[in-house]
C-alpha cells in the first residue's frame, strides 16, 4: 500500500491505486474464468468511456451548462458518460471550500451546486436521445459525516467507545466508514442504487474504492440491478480480480497506467508492456477487461497532467490505450489539451478555447468503433506479440474474424530502425496516420522517430 497525501486520500483514490509502483492483476484461476457470469450489455462491446467533471466543465458548473457540450461529445464519438458523484457534499470535516465529491451527504439527492433532480433527469434523457449511456459514480465504502445514516452508529464501523470512525488505515478524515455486516445498511445502499436506475434510467455505476466493499454485496447488487435493466459496472480496483467474476465488467487499468508513465520517463521499455499485455488474457475472468487511461480526475489533480507525466509520448500512450485490450477512457478536457492540474475542492474551470486534440481523439474513437479486432472483452480480438528486431519497438496484432489491426510503436526517445516479423500477416493495409495504402512485407522494415508509431488496418 502506498502512502497518499491527505487531500488525495479524500477523493476516491483507492489505497492500492496509482503512484509509481507497477501493480499486477491478481491471477484468475481457470475455474473462475470458465464460470464467469457477469452480464455484458451489448452496447458496451465497442464502447469508449468519457469521464465528466461537472464542477469544472463549464463556468456555471451545472448540468444544464454541461448539456450544451453533448453535441460536441457526440462528434467526438464517445459512448459512455461517467459522471463523478452528483450528490450533496457533507460540510463536517470538509476539504477546501466546496469539498470532495466523494464525501456524500445523501445518496438519493442531487448537489444543488449542479442543479436539480429535474435538471439531471433532463440531462440523462438528452444523453440517451443522442445515443449515450450514463454511469454514475457510486461511493459505497463511506459517507460524509453529515449523512442521515450517521444517526444509526451500527451502520458504520465504530471504535471501542462506539464512535463512528473514518476508513481504517487511511487518513480520509472527511468520510465515515460504512459497516457491511449491517444488513439494514446494505438494504438502504441497494435501494439508493436501484433508485437512480429505475427513476432516472441511468445505465450503471463506476464503483469508487470497490475493493473496500465486500464482493458478496456487489454480486447481490448486480443481480438486483439487472432486474431493473441491463447495466454496466466499473470497479475502481485492480487487486481483487474476483470482483469481475459476477459483479463488474471492468476494473481500473493502473498497471498499464503506471507502465506508461515509467516508459515515458525512460525507466522501462517495450518489453514490459509486451509482458503486461500477454498476461492479460489469463489474468481476467473471460469477457472482462481493464479500463485503459492516460488521465482521470485523481491522476490529473494529484499525480499530474498527462503532459507532465508523459511529455512527448502523450499521443503515443493515448494510441496504446486505445489499441491494447480494454476499454479506453477520455477525461474531461483531454480533447482540449488540458495542461493543468484541476483543483479538486475549489472551482477551477476547464478552458475549451483550444480543441486541437479533439480530432486526434475522434480518430482514435473511430478506429476502435470501425475495427472489431479492437473491441472490448469477448467482442474483440486477443493480443498477439510480433517479433521486433529492436527492444525499443513494441509490435502486436489483434484479430477478430475478418478484422486485423497491426500496431508498431517506438517506445523510446530515440530514432529506431529495425524490422517486424509479420509473417502470414503480410499484405495490404491502410495506415492510420494518413489513410494511405501500404503493402506490408513478411519482414517489415520500420524507421520511426522518437515516440512515433503506426497503426495498420488490414484491407
Amino acid at each position: 500500500m502506498i502512502a497518499l497525501p491527505l487531500v488525495a486520500s479524500m477523493i476516491g483514490l483507492s489505497a492500492c491505486s496509482s503512484g509509481n509502483e507497477e501493480q499486477k492483476p491478481e491471477p484468475s484461476p481457470k475455474a473462475v474464468q470458465q464460470q464467469q457470469g457477469t452480464p455484458v450489455p451489448e452496447w458496451s462491446d465497442k464502447a469508449v468511456m468519457y469521464e465528466v467533471n461537472v464542477r469544472q466543465y463549464t463556468k456555471e458548473g451545472t448540468f444544464k451548462a454541461f448539456e450544451a457540450h453533448l453535441p460536441r461529445l457526440k462528434e467526438l464519438g464517445v459512448d459512455i458518460l461517467w459522471f463523478m458523484p452528483i450528490h450533496p457534499i457533507s460540510r463536517t470535516n470538509r476539504n477546501g471550500t466546496l469539498g470532495s465529491y466523494y464525501a456524500v451527504d445523501d445518496y438519493k439527492a442531487v448537489n444543488p451546486e449542479f442543479g436539480t433532480e429535474e435538471d439531471f433527469k433532463a440531462l440523462v434523457d438528452k444523453a440517451h436521445e443522442l445515443g449515450f449511456k450514463v454511469l454514475l459514480d457510486l461511493v459505497a465504502n463511506h459517507t460524509g459525516w453529515d449523512h442521515a445514516w450517521t444517526a444509526n452508529p451500527g451502520w458504520y464501523t465504530t471504535d471501542e467507545a462506539g464512535n463512528i470512525v473514518m476508513p481504517p488505515n487511511t487518513n480520509w478524515a472527511d468520510v465515515a466508514d460504512l459497516n457491511y455486516e449491517n444488513e439494514d445498511m446494505q438494504d438502504a445502499m441497494l435501494d439508493a442504487m436501484k433508485y437512480w436506475v429505475s427513476e432516472f434510467d441511468i445505465d450503471g455505476y463506476r464503483a469508487d474504492y470497490a475493493g473496500g466493499v465486500p464482493k458478496s454485496f456487489w454480486e447481490k447488487a448486480r443481480v438486483e440491478l439487472e432486474k431493473v435493466k441491463p447495466v454496466y459496472m466499473l470497479a475502481e480496483d485492480d487487486q481483487q480480480i474476483s470482483l469481475l467474476s459476477h459483479a463488474f465488467n471492468s476494473n481500473y487499468g493502473w498497471p498499464l497506467y503506471n507502465l506508461m508513465n515509467r516508459v515515458a520517463k525512460g525507466q522501462t521499455g517495450a518489453e514490459q508492456v509486451r509482458l503486461y499485455a500477454e498476461r492479460l488474457e489469463n489474468s481476467f475472468p473471460a469477457g472482462t477487461y481493464p479500463l485503459n487511461f492516460t488521465s482521470n480526475h485523481d491522476e490529473n489533480s494529484w499525480t499530474g497532467t498527462e503532459f507532465e507525466r508523459l511529455g512527448d509520448a502523450v499521443q503515443t500512450m493515448a494510441a496504446l490505450s486505445f489499441t491494447l485490450p480494454g476499454m479506453p477512457l477520455i477525461y474531461s478536457g483531454q480533447e482540449a489539451g488540458l495542461n493543468k492540474r484541476l483543483q479538486f475542492f475549489e472551482k477551477d474551470e476547464i478552458a475549451w478555447d483550444d480543441l486541437s486534440m479533439q480530432t486526434f481523439y475522434q480518430r482514435l474513437v473511430k478506429l476502435k468503433h470501425d475495427n472489431a479486432a479492437l473491441w472490448n472483452g469477448n467482442a474483440g480480438g486477443p493480443y498477439r506479440s510480433l517479433e521486433a528486431g529492436d527492444g525499443r519497438l513494441l509490435a502486436f496484432e489483434r484479430t477478430k474474424g475478418d478484422s486485423t489491426v497491426v500496431v508498431i510503436m517506438n517506445l523510446s526517445a530515440e530514432q529506431v530502425s529495425g524490422t517486424v516479423a509479420l509473417n502470414d500477416l503480410a499484405g495490404g493495409y491502410r495506415a492510420f496516420s494518413d489513410g494511405s495504402l501500404a503493402e506490408l512485407a513478411a519482414e517489415h522494415a520500420v524507421d520511426l522517430a522518437p515516440w512515433a508509431y503506426e497503426i495498420y488496418v488490414k484491407q
